[in-house]
């Protein structure tokens, strides 16, 4: 055998064994006559001990030996003189008897340590090395386990786990889709999925009443941290179910993942908060609420007083950041020209700071007494700062959400350790676009509006379509959206009125979700469900803000793979067997 225990099994209590290991050659230190080397594995570091008493062929084979050699060691365990707390093996050490070389290796392009010397470009490209540092097995190993917890508990609560198609129809409505060409039938093309959204509909009109599915799907957008062309969805359905029965079966699954994962206990309900109510006063719809400084609407206290940009404008807005009224000139500055970045797109900042004095970038056009209702609206104290945005209502919202979170980090009111989850509800169903002039689903074209919209949802009144709500809901942790769902439409009249409504004709709805249509008219049962984006899932549980980390092999901010250099051209032979036309030329 290879090995009779791991690198991160052996104890005090093991002293006197006979053991054999195998692993990888973290360091070789050599010190007069001592010759110690750390021996690594998934599981954790032995140390291993040679003296001038060592048997010749194991010193000799010691001079040889390089980092990340591969290699078998045979052994007494004995007890460290020098120990080490800090690895849970620090007690003890391997008197070498033999070693046996399994493979040597090259000298790797940078260290492999928890502090690594090595940029992301070559981590990225020697990912495998990478992998074997601590940071990154941590990071798997979290994963593991979240998903091994998430399976328990949704098998406890009688849900099956059912795989669907990667195989599937391209229904080119929201995200791209990775297409794929038939071979076999010339000219069509299968599409990856972006979700599992119909199949486990299908699979509600076939009676499998719980349904989940840790997933990977696909899609075709630009990158950013916490996005990447492959991911992984814990992806659920049930039958028979009302939104308050969704949302109590999945809070339920978030305070487990809580409690058996981070040994964090959660018994109170997550609270709920209405879409319009989050964008009013955190300009976000998943906000962050580990910390206050809501943002308040103004308007009224600041209009009419001759200032024209105020006068002129749709909306104003302002948050309060306590205790910094001390902030400098350049400070302010310095936070004018961050939300006048293209990224959030404002064309000024004022503010006002409540000191022993009210000072104000404004105050030729206010007295004291008009920024002190300000202050008091905001329910500001002395020494807080208060900053101010206009313009166009919702775009300004969203300006302060942003500079909320900026503010937030400044002030270390973010903390990764605290978690503070909530439920996001009573979206709008329809968004309006004025480009192409219609509405789009603001989620997916099977979301149910909410029972009591359902006159307006059928009406043929522009603003009536746009005031109904959706019966959907979304998870938030910490300022990001970990899941979302909601109770989809099991009523073919209603179904047939939502893609009306989105401008599919009756061929082009037959076309794309026929099948579906097909199945409701055997019998489909109320339902609903969610979906919790795993990767993110884990990079919060990680207190973490990137998921690359979390996933073994993943994209760049480009969508390549920097390892195994994918996408790549294809050889003209396959091009022909696809009958798709070379347009990349082979050099």
């Amino acid at each position: 055998m290879y090995r009779s225990n791991t690198c991160g099994e052996l104890r005090l209590s093991d002293r006197g064994k006979k053991v054999t290991l195998a692993g990888w050659v973290q360091r070789i230190r050599k010190m007069g006559s001592l010759n110690f080397i750390d021996l690594r594995d998934r599981y954790g570091i032995t140390q291993l001990s040679a003296d001038d008493n060592s048997p010749k062929e194991v010193l000799d084979i010691i001079a040889n030996l390089g980092r990340e050699y591969v290699i078998q060691v045979e052994g007494e365990v004995i007890e460290r003189q020098s120990k080490n707390n800090k690895i849970p093996t620090g007690e003890i050490e391997i008197k070498l008897e033999s070693i046996n070389i399994l493979n040597p290796a090259a000298i790797p392009p940078f260290t492999i340590e928890d502090q690594t010397d090595g940029g992301e470009d070559i981590r990225a490209k020697y990912r495998y090395l990478d992998l074997r540092r601590n940071p990154l097995k941590s990071a798997l190993s979290l994963r593991h386990k979240i998903a091994l917890e998430t399976r328990k508990y949704l098998d406890e609560q009688s849900f099956m786990e059912i795989e669907t198609p990667f195989l599937i129809k391209s229904t080119p409505e929201g995200a791209r889709d990775f297409v794929v060409p038939s071979r076999m039938n010339p000219g069509e093309f299968y599409a990856l999925p972006q979700s599992p959204q119909t199949f486990k509909q299908l699979l509600m009109v076939a009676g499998y009443d719980r349904y989940f599915q840790i997933v990977r799907c696909f899609r075709d957008e630009d990158l950013r941290a916490d996005r990447q062309p492959e991911f992984t969805q814990i992806d659920c359905e049930m039958s028979f179910v009302e939104r308050e029965d969704v949302l109590q079966m999945f809070e339920g699954l978030t305070k487990h993942l809580f409690k058996s994962v981070l040994n964090k206990e959660i018994t109170e309900a997550f609270p709920r908060m209405s879409y319009d109510y989050a964008m009013e006063h955190y300009g976000s719809d998943k906000p962050d609420i580990r910390f206050e400084m809501q943002i308040q609407d103004i308007s009224e206290l600041v209009k009419g007083k001759g200032f024209s940009i105020f006068d002129q404008a749709n909306y104003i807005g302002a948050i309060s950041a306590t205790g910094c009224a001390g902030y400098t000139r350049k400070q302010i500055d310095e936070l004018t020209e961050w939300v006048k970045r293209p990224q959030i797109g404002a064309k000024g900042l004022v503010y006002i700071k409540l000191g022993d004095e009210i000072k104000s970038s404004v105050d030729k056009f206010y007295t004291p007494e008009d920024l002190q209702k300000i202050g008091n609206k905001l329910n500001a104290q002395k020494g807080d700062l208060i900053l101010i945005l206009c313009g166009e209502k919702k775009k300004t919202q969203t300006q302060l959400g942003a500079l909320r979170l900026e503010m937030g980090n400044r002030l270390g009111l973010r903390d990764n350790s605290v978690y503070k989850p909530l439920w996001i509800c009573d979206f709008p169903l329809l968004e309006w676009d004025d480009e192409t002039q219609r509405f789009y689903a603001m989620h997916h074209p099977f979301t149910a509006p909410k029972p009591e919209d359902l006159d307006k949802f059928f009406s043929n009144n522009q603003s009536d379509l746009a005031e109904v709500k959706a019966n959907a809901y979304d998870i938030v942790l910490n300022g990001n959206e970990i899941g979302g769902g909601s109770i989809r439409i099991h009523d073919n009249k209603i179904q047939k009125r939502m893609f009306e409504i989105l401008g599919f004709s009756s061929e082009q709805a037959e076309y794309r979700f026929g099948f579906l249509m097909n199945a409701f008219k055997f019998g489909a049962p109320p339902h609903g469900g969610i979906a919790f984006g795993f990767d993110r899932l884990c990079a919060l549980f990680g207190g973490q803000e990137t998921i690359r980390d979390f996933i073994a092999f993943p994209k760049n901010n480009m969508g390549r793979d920097v390892m195994a250099d994918s996408p790549s051209v294809i050889d003209d032979t396959q091009m022909e067997e696809l009958f798709i036309k070379s347009t990349a030329s082979k050099e």
